[in-house]
């Protein structure tokens, strides 16, 4: 392998790290958000993102806990996701790429970005619901509004992740003729 495709795949590895990082901030912001939000509603507008569902808390409980736990289910799911993708840049070896591991990896990464997808999809038609019963959710559409480009995104990693189990078959093929 080149020094240049070395060097990309260390940028790559940062800034999968730094994705990652910023995404475990937001997480536990909306995570200390919707705790301020229950037990100390007057800081919220204080707070990350300035994230208010006091309206929602106040008019219907369980609209208030079901958006917030799709936001913080989706915002867990992204930073997991890039945990995922760390866990494989660091395990990978570019030499022999096709490794049963590598494989599963790719395959847990598709799982997960379909199921952020789908979160997203549901969370923005629930959203949507509300709207037409009084309230007011259309804020939140910045947590759900990229939903469809994940459930795309979702199938063009499972059909990598097919290639791959496919190229690790070869590759025991390979191995146990030579």
């Amino acid at each position: 392998m080149s020094s240049t495709n070395n060097f990309v795949f260390k940028v790559l590895q940062v800034i999968a790290w730094i994705i990652f990082v910023g995404l475990c901030i937001e997480a536990g912001g909306l995570l200390v958000n919707f705790l301020f939000s229950i037990f100390k509603p007057q800081s919220v507008p204080n707070l990350y993102q300035k994230l208010d569902l006091s309206h929602l808390y106040e008019g219907n409980k369980a609209v208030f806990f079901g958006m917030y736990s799709f936001i913080l289910a989706i915002a867990l799911s992204k930073a997991y996701l890039f945990y995922i993708v760390i866990r494989l840049l660091s395990k990978l070896d570019l030499a022999r790429p096709f490794s049963h591991y590598v494989a599963e990896q790719i395959a847990q990464i598709s799982h997960y970005t379909f199921l952020i997808g789908i979160l997203g999809y549901i969370a923005r038609e629930i959203a949507r619901n509300q709207q037409h019963h009084g309230f007011a959710a259309g804020h939140l559409n910045g947590f759900w509004a990229d939903s469809q480009a994940f459930i795309l995104m979702a199938a063009v990693v499972y059909i990598i992740a097919t290639i791959f189990r496919k190229g690790v078959e070869l590759q025991k093929e390979i191995d146990l003729t030579v």
